[in-house]
């Protein structure tokens, strides 16, 4: 074997495992973002009477919950599909719709975000955040680890491109 195909080869593992780590990240960013915002809850007494938050009140926030949980559990999934079989060719598009269904929950849970921490003056919805500040820590966790799931899955995309695009040495 010469040493080319030996450097090639180790490459290619190396390549692999950073793959894998990849994933891994998905699987743990996506969990963490359903966890943290499905443990989001605070309430807080005005006039007498008690308000409660939770990301259950908030559209946006469930489904930002349900597509990190679609993600985790397609990652998990994935984890285990050898890279020899036929369905690791349709991986690459599902890869693609994850991504861009993740990127428009964090859209989603960051407009909500933004809108009980400033309110909205020009429609009377008053900040809730230094109200409910607990809740709003929580949201704010849980967008963070949806960031690194959406970024984990655009360099996943990424790398399936470069799989697909770049020749294959045998």
């Amino acid at each position: 074997m010469s040493t080319a195909t030996y450097n090639l080869t180790g490459m290619a593992k190396v390549v692999r495992v950073f793959f894998l780590l990849l994933r891994l990240l998905a699987v743990a960013a996506t969990l963490c973002a359903v966890i943290v915002m499905a443990t989001s809850h605070d309430s807080t007494i005005v006039f007498g009477i008690t308000l409660e938050a939770k990301f259950q009140h908030t559209p946006a926030l469930v489904f930002f919950v349900i597509a990190n949980g679609i993600a985790f559990i397609y990652s998990l999934i994935v984890l285990f599909v050898p890279s020899t079989s036929l369905l690791s060719r349709s991986i690459i598009v599902f890869d693609v719709i994850l991504a861009m269904l993740l990127t428009a929950a964090i859209a989603a849970a960051g407009a909500m975000a933004q809108l009980g921490k400033k309110g909205n003056s020009h429609a009377g919805w008053f900040p809730i955040c230094d109200r409910v500040p607990n809740f709003c820590d929580h949201v704010m966790g849980a967008m963070i680890c949806g960031c690194v799931g959406v970024v984990t899955f655009l360099l996943i995309v990424f790398y399936d491109i470069h799989q697909v695009l770049s020749p294959k040495f045998p």
